[in-house]
């Protein structure tokens, strides 16, 4: 299979899956677990939602890791299970995916402030983010996908961090309103 950056310069329009929390919301796991943590006590399903995707077309895959920082795992007394949920996720994408998809390593925002915003720092954040982004790194990801942000400080701290890590691509996506502006009510620039 090529790789994700010879991919990128053919012609041809490229399918990411879809939501994997809708998914496993829809398949009866509650809003009131961790659905990270379920690429570790239920593989099966993950994957099952991941062929589902490539069944209906994709050729890129996200891991199941939208939560999976340190902040996020700790609220569910998961925090020293970082590194093994990150990587079991890229290994259950990877088994779907076999020859035929790419696999992205999802980040998802911290869900707490960050300076300006808030008490964390810059530093604190990237460090939480390189956490994430080196789990998913040594379990085989082809990029990273940082995904539905809502603060430019935020993002810039997981692209920073990510970047530190390796030369993956990094595919950045952040939550505009209809205002053009993020929910902080700042341009996205």
């Amino acid at each position: 299979m090529q790789s994700f950056r010879d991919l990128l310069q053919s012609d041809r329009i490229h399918v990411f899956d879809g939501a994997m929390g809708t998914m496993l919301y829809a398949k009866g796991v509650y809003i009131n677990r961790c659905y990270d943590e379920l690429n570790l006590s239920n593989p099966d399903l993950v994957r099952e939602i991941h062929a589902e995707y490539l069944h209906a077309g994709a050729d890129i895959i996200e891991t199941n890791t939208f939560g999976a920082t340190a902040y996020r795992l700790h609220q569910y007394g998961l925090k020293g299970s970082l590194v093994d949920i990150n990587v079991a996720a890229v290994r259950i994408a990877r088994e779907a995916a076999g020859d035929h998809a790419h696999v992205a390593g999802a980040i998802g925002p911290l869900g707490l402030r960050i300076e300006p915003y808030g008490p964390t720092s810059f530093d604190e954040a990237k460090d939480m983010f390189k956490a994430q982004g080196s789990a998913l790194l040594e379990g085989g990801v082809d990029l990273f996908l940082l995904e539905t942000f809502s603060d430019v400080s935020e993002i810039r701290q997981a692209l920073r961090a990510n970047r530190e890590l390796c030369d993956l691509p990094i595919i950045a996506q952040m939550t505009i309103m209809t205002d053009g502006n993020t929910t902080f009510g700042t341009t996205p620039e």
